[in-house]
């Protein structure tokens, strides 16, 4: 439903018309808007010297404010559009609710395996999807709200900040004298130089949720999480969907036996695959871009509607005058050492902008660590910690430490043990057989140094793994588990005792067997 003119301003209105990931700028996006930069906001006096300050409003930034100011620190934060950053506004947030939207779909596709009378599949209503996907994102948009971090004791600043010396950040007029700040300015979607692509118009992650109607058919280039995730949800909501990937298969980062799971479940949801796609140019057509490439030695030609781009981050470093305060950057963002300090000791950053895990719960585990580094004197390193990720498609793929390619690589002595989830009573009760569990532990102990999941539900069962691991926990502990049944969090137990049977060798089997002679007497 769009506003009309008495519940937005005229200069609301245009204030929020030139911001993509707001449109349609209907009553949700307004409520989001209002919540996390608000039309009409006043930007605080500076107070004296602050504790902390913050240069960007996304998760590291958020968490970083909140921490901070919690402790007692004063605490300004610099945001200059949307507090709540990619995780929020255009990326975990909005995606997981349409993938919601489209299990549903798949699940209504195939509920005669579950013995429902075979009837024609529910219509798609994309605009109720969408108006979902926005509804559920404003409804969690307090969370990350200005007038929140107000209440909090944090001094909010809209607008661009930039350093103008070793301690002193400006945002307009103001200048924020610091002892300690934090970059925290995130990364933004960076399409690669495809020929012919700015000439047609692409998609982004950062775009693509303003959508108002199905495309027709849909390129997607690039087959990591964000293609692999949007490929399988639009062609489940109804799009012809081509998914283009320079590597060999989808998901080139991951286990090879895990991904290629996942690429037969995108191409049973209709999903056209060229992997190995190199000299990709684009053309326009006549109803809509094509996209010409050479894949596994043949030539394609492809019309599509839309294109999305899902390749491509860049660090958000543009204005930010880091050379007045000495500070250190490259193509991979902001140079930090493994406490996540700059070159100036007095500036740390955390986040997208200077990490290689791109993920929201990454982002936050690097801004506590700022905190009690910048503030405390801590000595804490970003090397230590133990960072799980997960793809949402179905099945998902979650990862954590290394991978089985890794460790083949490494030539480290390194053990696998695998549980497929067909052996899961859970599993094969709910019809999700499909995938398996690889842990990979430090041969001659049972400790784990990496674990591959891909099934539904993956990226909530690798967090046991990774609790394990940041305990010191291993596969016996795993073992010595008890879930309730029937859950597949089983699976792990079942890994556990995988592990014990390895340690049965032909000796050892031996003394048990002379032990059991024994007691028979």
């Amino acid at each position: 439903m769009s506003l009309s003119s008495e519940e937005a301003a005229p200069e609301e209105t245009a204030r929020l018309a030139s911001m993509e990931e707001l449109q349609p700028l209907d009553r949700h996006n307004l409520a989001l808007a209002r919540a996390v930069h608000p039309s009409g906001w006043v930007n605080p006096r500076p107070r004296g010297r602050y504790n902390l300050v913050v240069l960007g409003g996304g998760t590291a930034g958020l968490v970083c404010a909140a921490a901070a100011a919690g402790l007692g620190a004063r605490v300004a934060l610099v945001e200059r559009r949307l507090l709540g950053g990619d995780c929020l506004n255009v990326g975990c947030v909005p995606s997981k609710a349409l993938i919601r939207s489209a299990r549903a779909v798949a699940a209504a596709r195939d509920g005669a395996r579950f013995g429902l009378r075979a009837t024609p599949v529910p219509e798609v209503d994309f605009s109720a999807v969408m108006e979902r996907m926005r509804r559920l994102r404003a409804q969690i948009a307090p969370h990350d709200a200005a007038e929140r971090f107000r209440e909090l004791g944090v001094d909010v600043f809209f607008g661009t900040g930039r350093f103008t010396g070793p301690r002193q950040i400006g945002v307009g007029d103001a200048r924020l004298n610091f002892a300690r700040a934090v970059i925290a300015t995130g990364a933004r979607a960076a399409a690669p130089p495809i020929p012919g692509l700015d000439a047609v118009g692409y998609l982004t992650h950062e775009t693509i949720f303003s959508l108002t109607e199905v495309p027709r058919t849909l390129g997607v280039i690039g087959a990591g999480p964000i293609g692999c995730e949007m490929a399988q949800v639009f062609a489940r909501f109804g799009s012809k969907v081509v998914l283009i990937e320079s590597a060999h298969g989808v998901l080139p980062r991951e286990d090879r036996q895990a991904a290629g799971i996942v690429q037969a479940a995108l191409e049973r949801d209709g999903v056209e695959i060229h992997c190995c796609g190199k000299q990709l140019e684009v053309l326009p057509g006549s109803r809509g871009p094509r996209l010409r490439l050479v894949s596994h030695q043949s030539r394609h030609e492809l019309e599509v509607e839309r294109i999305l781009v899902a390749v491509g981050r860049a660090p958000n470093v543009e204005g930010l005058e880091l050379d007045q305060a000495g500070i250190g950057w490259g193509p991979g963002g902001v140079e930090v050492d493994d406490r996540l300090r700059t070159r100036n000791r007095a500036v740390y950053a955390a986040g997208d902008v200077c990490s290689r895990f791109k993920f929201t719960h990454a982002a936050d585990a690097m801004a506590r660590i700022v905190v009690r580094n910048a503030l405390f004197a801590g000595r804490e390193k970003v090397s230590s910690l133990i960072i799980p990720w997960c793809t949402y498609t179905s099945p998902e793929l979650a990862q954590v430490g290394v991978n089985q390619e890794q460790v083949r690589e490494s030539g480290r002595e390194v053990a696998t043990i695998r549980v497929e989830m067909a052996d899961v009573d859970r599993a094969v009760l709910d019809d999700a057989t499909e995938g398996f569990v690889k842990i990979h532990y430090r041969r001659g102990s049972d400790r784990i140094v990496g674990a591959t999941i891909v099934a539904a539900r993956a990226g909530e069962l690798i967090s046991g793994i990774s609790v394990a691991m940041h305990a010191g926990a291993g596969l016996s502990t795993l073992s010595r588990s008890i879930h309730p049944y029937p859950t597949r969090g089983e699976v792990l137990r079942r890994a556990g005792d995988g592990w014990n049977r390895t340690r049965l060798s032909p000796r050892l089997k031996r003394v048990f067997d002379a032990w059991l002679r024994w007691q028979r007497r």
